[in-house]
């Protein structure tokens, strides 16, 4: 979101992003920062909402929330009198796609940007369950692509997926691939050294960097470290924080893995820095995944140039685009014997890791750079693009 705002601002657009009240996966220094509830930052106005909780709670809480959101959201917008030519909204939370329903009507152009198949992928996942519940968000989600102007999705997988599903809508549901900030994840002089700062000795670093949820699959790594044991010379390093961390954690101490470290979110600006300081970046996603999704995690280990080694359901188009770019390695996160083969085959590739990781770059600045991908999100906006 940041980077989208950030290059439409720089292409002479008005820009005004709102979001919640900055509560989760903040890094120390960001916690001790206080917020106004509308600020502008660097040329965009940003609009801050105060919410029910809504992440490391019982899903109950967490779905009431976001429900609510979208009318936190519009009287926020009403209070500012803030009344937008154009918006994009994210989904998940698929609720929120009622502030561009609403905000339709008064001539906006509206685009629903898809990361997750909702509610498809809490049927997955077992998070929804009851019968009652999944016809109502399925009844919410064919409503919020009907009363969008047009639906990206991120691979065409997932854009086969909505035109099975709704092919009466067809002409509005596009394919916009997930963008990545080439320049910001070069790292031509590192600030931070994150192997000094932490006291690393391993020869070769696997990091997991971001939130710990159940969709995350994070056992899996647990999983992998413990069979790789004896490979003295890695480290896989799991940072951040989510609602699975402290049972990760307990694993980890139980299993008496030493191989495995876990340290707290880092700021989107040492970032950079992080991945500079390892060697393999890891992705992961449980197994009762059914939907096409491509971890955005993945573009942002390619643009830093670091080998990706990936443990996603089969039907992840993701597998696919780490074939074509060459980037690395993927295995299916149901079979762990898979898994650990491939580490041990990307770690037997240790001297071609740069090798590996310009590949993946090369392919990312021509396929999902920030410039080519805004620009068709652009058009989109504008209804430059034929429907």
């Amino acid at each position: 979101m940041l980077e989208l705002a950030q290059e439409l601002h720089e292409r002479g657009h008005k820009v005004t992003v709102i979001t919640t009240w900055p509560e989760y996966n903040l890094d120390k220094t960001t916690i001790t920062r206080a917020f106004n509830a509308l600020e502008i930052e660097n040329g965009i106005s940003v609009l801050r909402v105060k919410t029910l909780p809504h992440h490391n709670v019982n899903y109950l809480i967490r779905g009431l929330s976001q429900l609510l959101m979208p009318f936190q959201f519009l009287r926020k917008l009403r209070q500012y009198n803030i009344k937008p030519d154009a918006v994009v909204i994210y989904s998940p939370p698929l609720p929120l796609a009622l502030v561009g329903t609403w905000l339709r009507k008064s001539g906006a152009r509206t685009l629903l940007n898809i990361q997750d198949l909702f509610p498809q992928n809490a049927i997955d996942l077992n998070i929804l369950r009851s019968t009652i519940q999944i016809k109502f968000f399925q009844w919410l989600e064919r409503y919020a692509y009907r009363t969008s102007d047009v639906v990206t999705v991120h691979s065409e997988g997932n854009r086969r997926v909505l035109i099975e599903q709704h092919p009466d809508l067809a002409p509005k549901l596009q394919l916009l691939h997930n963008w990545v900030d080439i320049e910001h994840h070069s790292v031509d002089k590192r600030r931070i050294d994150f192997r000094k700062k932490w006291a690393i000795t391993q020869k070769y670093v696997a990091v997991f960097a971001g939130v710990m949820g159940p969709s995350q699959y994070l056992e899996l790594i647990l999983d992998i470290a413990e069979r790789m044991q004896d490979r003295s010379d890695l480290l896989f390093l799991m940072v951040g924080d989510g609602k699975e961390r402290a049972k990760l954690e307990q694993h980890a101490t139980a299993k008496k893995l030493t191989n495995v470290r876990f340290e707290g979110f880092i700021s989107r600006e040492a970032y950079p820095d992080l991945l500079d300081s390892c060697d393999i970046g890891l992705v992961c996603l449980s197994p009762q995944n059914q939907t096409p999704v491509v971890p955005g995690k993945i573009l942002g280990h390619m643009a830093s140039g670091l080998p990706v080694a990936a443990f996603l359901h089969a039907s992840s188009d993701a597998h696919d685009l780490i074939s074509a770019s060459n980037c690395g390695v993927s295995a299916y996160s149901n079979d762990l014997t898979a898994c650990v083969l491939a580490m041990q085959n990307l770690l037997a590739d240790a001297a071609e890791f740069n090798k590996i990781g310009q590949r993946g770059k090369v392919y990312a600045s021509q396929h999902f750079s920030k410039e080519i991908c805004v620009t068709a999100l652009e058009k989109l906006l504008l209804n430059d693009q034929p429907l």
